[in-house]
């Protein structure tokens, strides 16, 4: 099976603002990319964007759904509407509580893995508003369509969260953002959206394919600390495998995983190994001065910080290495 076979790819716009993205004629434009069923399937990097579809979502960015979980409805959500303040003051949507959202994946939605894990181990740790985001209408697309209009869904998760500002007062300082893949981007435009005043945004392994050289992906400049975790990076990674965050984390290199044989085992550790985080805080990660000591496992900076975990407050700059194990807890 073979992996990604172009990763450099270039922005251009239409009129409408919707940008559409061309991959440059240097390799193949045929890859594989991982999809929420666990499959690779293969991609036209050059095709074009379904616009239909993106200008759907761009008039109504209240199409995607907001699934809330508490302690008090751990397991059955609860749906919070944009613009309907009876949905926010009716649900067990505490202001008080710190507010945890995750964004999920291409060809993914609601019920994929990596919710349900990070959703429940947040749950068993503390009293949290743990917001799921659905973005399935745009996210089952083809990859283009979907990669395309991620800053436009981002946007529309941002005005939901000031939304819910407005409604509840619940504080921008006290909710963080996750994203896996295409999600990582999102998350980042939704922290745009709200001129980087949301407290934490965390990228998991955020898609590398339209986005090496896309000036809508996630950077440091989406929330008060943005970090990223790189875990299928490299030439050949289906992640973005380089640096946009406050911190940027390698673990094990960034490019392959103990145990993982594969692109996709590879790629989905990254939500993995938050989750673990999350109820342990155990990967205590060496800050490196270079690529060359990233790469080489030679980073022995006295500067350390735990990869992933749910503290809110959390800051640091730089690149990352930590060496994790083979299976949970890592």
């Amino acid at each position: 099976m073979f992996r990604v076979l172009l990763l450099v790819c270039v922005a251009a716009s239409v009129t409408t603002g919707v940008p559409v993205y061309e991959a440059t004629p240097l390799n193949s434009h045929i890859i594989e990319f991982p999809g929420g069923d666990g499959q690779m399937h293969v991609v036209d990097l050059s095709e074009p964007p379904d616009m239909e579809v993106l200008y759907e979502i761009q008039r109504n960015p209240a199409n995607n759904l907001y699934l809330l979980f508490t302690r008090r409805n751990p397991d059955t959500a609860q749906t919070l509407i944009m613009n309907n303040e009876d949905s926010i003051r009716y649900s067990y949507y505490n202001p008080n509580l710190e507010t945890v959202v995750i964004a999920h994946g291409w060809l993914s939605n609601q019920n994929t893995d990596i919710n349900a894990a990070i959703r429940t181990v947040y749950l068993q740790k503390k009293d949290v508003n743990v917001i799921v985001l659905d973005w399935r209408r745009l996210a089952m697309s083809g990859y283009v369509t979907a990669a395309t209009g991620v800053p436009n869904v981002g946007r529309g998760l941002g005005q939901f969260l000031r939304f819910l500002n407005r409604v509840t007062g619940a504080s921008f300082r006290n909710m963080h953002l996750i994203g896996f893949s295409l999600g990582a981007h999102l998350v980042g435009n939704a922290g745009r959206e709200l001129g980087g005043d949301i407290a934490r945004v965390t990228g998991l392994d955020p898609a590398g394919p339209l986005w090496h050289y896309n000036s809508n992906r996630i950077s440091a400049a989406d929330a008060v600390y943005v970090e990223a975790i790189h875990t299928d990076g490299g030439v050949l990674g289906l992640g973005i495998g380089t640096e946009v965050a406050h911190a940027d984390f390698f673990p094990n290199g960034g490019n392959s995983q103990p145990g993982c044989l594969t692109g996709i085992c590879d790629h989905n550790r990254a939500w993995e190994l938050f989750a673990s985080t999350v109820t342990h805080n155990h990967l205590i990660a060496n800050k490196c001065e270079s690529s060359w000591q990233l790469t080489w496992n030679s980073c022995r900076g006295t500067d350390q910080l735990p990869l992933g975990n749910d503290d809110i407050r959390k800051f640091g700059i730089g690149m990352y290495r930590v060496n994790t194990g083979r299976r949970y807890p890592f």
